[in-house]
């Protein structure tokens, strides 16, 4: 049995923690316990320049199965995030390929500035994995990373990626392995559900993937929110509205060609990100479309404009209008369906 597999065992064993913001759990869907850190160690196993790096979170980000396996490729510098980036930046520069773990509200509110300047405008091979992305912890504002792809998408040469599920970490995390540039990918840690099937589904950094054609409307989705378009898609059917969903994992550099050819046929739109609604993904579609001079009825769903209270997520997920039902009523208004509109949540 491989170092990895070993490793695997032994998680599963042992379970995962509940704090600081374990991704809960998605009913009906099979999970993969730590796929961010069981693709490093076989990326790792692959290419002896993988170094792991963390900022005392090793525990929360599911990098501890590398370190577990390659201890002396792992570094833990402690709560100082700049730090991080500034140590990854000076290991790439010299032929290292540093992988970065933190949250992102540390990493891209701490540490903008050696991110933009240590990493980017250098052109340095560092990956920065971002933990508890937009609402996936109930901690409040302070760990809410809520605004993190609008500040990554407006640095130039940085990578940006936002994952939707198990499937899509693994692949993604051995794809920046191999990719030379710095990158900034969200992550979904401990046990996290399998929307997509690893059989049939390929990520390439840079393309948007159409999961499921429609010719009424299209569900345009990144990350988390990919599993409720899909789900919404399958509400909406079932109420006689044909709905594609465009899963757009990369948002840097962004797939105007696909996401503009789908836009063109069927201009009824929803944009659905487990971020701001102002600056991520939803802006991107906008930019698009204006430049092409698409009219477009299009409705944003993600976070509003302040800092989210604290709670459970899927009390979050309704608070905010963020759930599949929520997608479902955006959809019916977008095509002038009033009567399946859901009552404002107090």
């Amino acid at each position: 049995m491989s170092p990895s597999a070993n490793w695997r065992l032994n998680m599963n064993k042992r379970g995962q923690t509940t704090a600081m913001g374990v991704s809960e759990l998605v009913e009906g869907y099979p999970v993969v316990s730590a796929p961010f850190g069981h693709a490093l160690v076989a990326a790792g196993e692959r290419n002896e320049k993988i170094l792991g790096l963390t900022a005392d979170l090793g525990k929360y980000t599911d990098i501890l199965p590398f370190a577990e396996v390659f201890p002396e490729r792992f570094f833990n510098v402690g709560m100082a995030e700049q730090n991080l980036i500034g140590i990854a930046a000076g290991l790439a520069r010299t032929g290292f390929i540093p992988f970065c773990t933190t949250y992102c509200v540390f990493a891209t509110r701490r540490a903008y500035d050696f991110i933009a300047i240590g990493c980017a405008l250098s052109r340095t091979n560092v990956k920065i994995i971002a933990g508890l992305p937009g609402l996936t912890t109930g901690y409040g504002g302070t760990h809410q990373g809520i605004e993190d792809l609008a500040l990554m998408r407006a640095i130039p040469n940085l990578t940006v990626i936002d994952p939707c599920d198990a499937t899509e970490i693994a692949q993604a995390t051995a794809a920046i392995a191999e990719f030379d540039g710095p990158v900034y990918m969200r992550l979904l840690r401990a046990r996290v559900p399998v929307v997509l099937d690893p059989a049939t589904y390929r990520f390439k950094i840079g393309k948007a993937r159409l999961l499921r054609d429609g010719t009424e409307i299209v569900l345009l989705s990144t990350g988390l929110m990919t599993q409720r378009t899909l789900e919404a898609a399958i509400e909406l059917a079932s109420q006689g509205v044909s709905a594609a969903v465009l899963h757009v994992s990369t948002l840097k550099p962004f797939d105007r060609e696909t996401v503009l050819s789908l836009l063109e046929k069927v201009p009824n739109v929803v944009v659905a990100e487990n971020h701001a609604t102002t600056g991520g993904l939803a802006s991107a579609v906008a930019d698009a479309a204006v430049d092409a001079g698409l009219p477009l009825r299009m409705k944003r769903i993600g976070i509003p404009d302040e800092f989210c209270e604290c709670g459970s997520l899927p009390h979050l997920a309704q608070r905010y209008k963020m759930d599949t039902p929520s997608i479902v009523a955006a959809a019916n208004a977008v095509l002038g369906r009033r009567r399946f509109s859901l009552a404002p949540v107090t």
